[in-house]
């Protein structure tokens, strides 16, 4: 597998993560982000144990930007960047239905069931729930034969827990596309499908310079993401 990256300095690296690639190592001993990373320092530099710091995770279906520290002052500042709610994540969703209004908030609390590996929003006072909150942007609406009305959304992240996308709108009746654990549509079929979901822009402060980074990194051209106009 070839690793598209989008920057590179001697303290970080922003890359691509491809649908189905595992950010970090998990039972099935498949290639993970991690791995992959540290195969290509050991190649590219000649370097016998390179550092590669997990800074965030994407769910394994889901494809898009991640940034990783190359050393571990790097990845202490870039934590710090999520822990005080500077890290800035967007993602593009594909849903089934559409929202009642163009721009929105969802505010739950949800709880995580880690044998199931499924989250479920809950009432606040239950125990080892936690705050999730979002902000999405309708972009487009359009209508199919076979899955009715399907929305493109932007999606603001404002908090990070598990699922936490895919359960938000799930439960605001606007489960995504392809989502083979939250949409009852996807839930039923026997084959497995890709998650409509990406993570297209990610901001924050580079740990060892003093200015805010940006990238972006559109979704790839495939269904159902290729059947709107305005991406």
């Amino acid at each position: 597998m070839e690793l598209e990256i989008l920057y590179e300095d001697t303290h970080i690296i922003v890359a691509k993560k491809p649908p189905k690639v595992p950010s970090q190592k998990d039972k099935t001993g498949d290639k993970d982000m991690l791995t992959l990373l540290k195969e290509y320092l050991i190649k590219e530099y000649n370097v016998r144990n390179p550092y590669i710091g997990l800074i965030h995770r994407l769910d394994r279906p889901v494809g898009g930007l991640m940034v990783f520290a190359k050393t571990k002052y790097a990845n202490t500042k870039l934590s710090e960047e999520i822990r005080f709610k500077r890290f800035e994540k967007h993602y593009y969703t594909v849903v089934c239905g559409k929202p009642s209004q163009d721009k929105g908030e969802l505010r739950d609390y949800l709880k995580k069931n880690g044998r199931n590996n499924i989250s479920k929003v809950v009432a606040k006072n239950v125990e080892d729930a936690k705050e999730a909150i979002l902000e999405y942007e309708l972009i487009e609406t359009i209508e199919t034969e076979e899955y009715g009305t399907l929305s493109l959304l932007k999606i603001n992240l404002k908090t990070g827990r598990h699922h936490q996308i895919r359960v938000q709108l799930s439960n605001a009746t606007m489960p995504i596309w392809g989502d083979n654990k939250y949409n009852e549509i996807f839930m039923k079929m026997k084959k497995w499908t890709q998650i409509a979901l990406w993570a297209g822009f990610i901001s924050f402060k580079h740990p060892k310079e003093n200015k805010i980074c940006k990238y972006e990194l559109k979704p790839s051209n495939e269904y159902p993401f290729n059947m709107f106009n305005n991406i």
